[in-house]
Parts: C-alpha cells; sequence; structure tokens
C-alpha cells in the first residue's frame, strides 16, 4: 500500500497577536508548524501501512526551511519526503497543481491523504481540487477509514449524519481531527528520521511551467474581541435567569 501524504506548513495561529492601531497580525517571530489536522492524516497513513505494509510519502509545498517540521512527520514513522519549492504568493489552484505534478512524479501510489482544511485558511478546498486534478475518486471530511485489500470504506462525517463510502484504488482521502490521535515519536525515531531522505524538486522538474495566481491577498485584519466581564454572584437560579436575560437583549437567544 503506497500512501502520499499532503501536509502544509503553516504559523501557529495560536501564537498570532494583533496590533491594536493597525488592526493587523503580527506575524513576525510567529513558528511555524505542519498543519495538525495533517499529523493525523499522516498518522493515518501510518496505521495503515502498519496493517498491509508499503510506503509513505510524506509531500509540500513549501520553501526549503520546512526540513525541520517535515523530520517530525518522517519521525512519526513516515518513509520519505517531498518538498516542492513554492512560488511567491502561491494560491489554491498554484499548490493544487504542483501537488498533483508532483504525485504524477511520485508515480505508483493507492491513496492520497490530508487534512480535510488546513489550520490557517481552513477552506477545505485542496482534497476536492487536487483529486480533479488527479482524476481519482475522493472521500471528504473521513472520520474513519478501513483499508482493505481492493477497495476503502470510510466513515465520511457530514454534519447531522454519517455516511459510509467504499472506493477502489486509487482514491484520495481527506479526515478530519477526530480520526486518531497523532503519536509522539521516541527520541531513537527522531534520531533516525535524520536518514531519511528528504527530495527537493522544483517547478521545472515537474515540467510545470510558470503558474500565475488567480487570487490576489488584498488585506488582512484582525477582528477585535472585547469581553464585557460580567460576573453574576447571586443566587443559581437568578443568576442564571439575568444570563439568559442578559444573552437575549444581545441578540444571543431568541
Amino acid at each position: 500500500m503506497n500512501i502520499v501524504v499532503c501536509a502544509k506548513q503553516v504559523i501557529d495561529v495560536s501564537e498570532i497577536k494583533v496590533d491594536p492601531s493597525t488592526k493587523k497580525p503580527v506575524l513576525q517571530g510567529v513558528p511555524l508548524k505542519i498543519s495538525d489536522i495533517d499529523k493525523n492524516a499522516v498518522e493515518e497513513a501510518i496505521r495503515i501501512k502498519e496493517k498491509h505494509g508499503g510506503k509513505v510519502t510524506v509531500l509540500t509545498v513549501s520553501s526549503s526551511d520546512a526540513k525541520e517540521r517535515v523530520k517530525e512527520l518522517l519521525a512519526m514513522g513516515a518513509d520519505e519526503a517531498v518538498i516542492v519549492s513554492a512560488p511567491e504568493n502561491a494560491d489554491y489552484d498554484v499548490v493544487s497543481k504542483l501537488l498533483a505534478a508532483a504525485i504524477k512524479k511520485i508515480g505508483d501510489y493507492d491513496i492520497v491523504l490530508g487534512g480535510e482544511a488546513s489550520i490557517d485558511l481552513f477552506s477545505g478546498q485542496m482534497g476536492p481540487r487536487l483529486a480533479g486534478l488527479l482524476g481519482i475518486p475522493q472521500i471528504t471530511y473521513a472520520r474513519k477509514v478501513d483499508a482493505e485489500k481492493d477497495k476503502v470504506v470510510a466513515e465520511r462525517d457530514v454534519g447531522d449524519v454519517v455516511v459510509t463510502m467504499e472506493s477502489p484504488y486509487p482514491v484520495l482521502i481527506t479526515v478530519t481531527k477526530e480520526i486518531n490521535e497523532p503519536r509522539l515519536p521516541s527520541l531513537m525515531q527522531i534520531l533516525a528520521s535524520a536518514n531519511k531522505p528528504i527530495n527537493e524538486w522544483s517547478m521545472e522538474s515537474l515540467g510545470v511551467k510558470e503558474l500565475t495566481p488567480k487570487m490576489e491577498t488584498v488585506e488582512v485584519k484582525g477582528v477585535s474581541m472585547e469581553r464585557k466581564n460580567i460576573v453574576y454572584q447571586d443566587d443559581v437560579d437568578e443568576a442564571v435567569e439575568k444570563l439568559v436575560d442578559s444573552l437575549a437583549k444581545e441578540g444571543v437567544l431568541r
């Protein structure tokens, strides 16, 4: 079972602060990390490999500084990694085409895995875009995956209901955070990951000509969040009544 996991290097959104004067996010000094849900995808890939054997390749479109973050995924149990150099201001269209070209170059694969969305933009676009470019079936928002010999069966979370779907190989699957708990690698696994290959591919090596982004980010601003800090210290029943009344006046309850 050969599995390609698409992972994205993102800024740690929990560490972002907003400049109160300009309302713009302060990104300088904010640490980078692999998007949380992509780690769930890597964990699921490793579990499938442990059951069926095979190979797990981590694929990311990023700058070369992604090596340190990618090593974390190799320490978890992935076998090798590919970093495709990203052009400046790459959007979903550009990144999805580079990922598709890299997957085609990797060649023999049964499953393409990824998180349902990245924690920085959370659009959920990349999985469906990539499946379309590769011309393979897709199962999105999977909360459980059972890889069998000739097909994969997945439980797909669509909100109020769960849909069980199956697909032949090759197939693209995006997973939710609830599917598993990513493992923490041991010290020996971390040291061993230094010997695993990390390949760096350029657009030219993929046979991709110049790509022009179709989207332009004009401005990014933070949303001001101010708390009222009202504390109700009355009798519990009276406090609940006042809280509900206050929420109704604010328009939270109708």
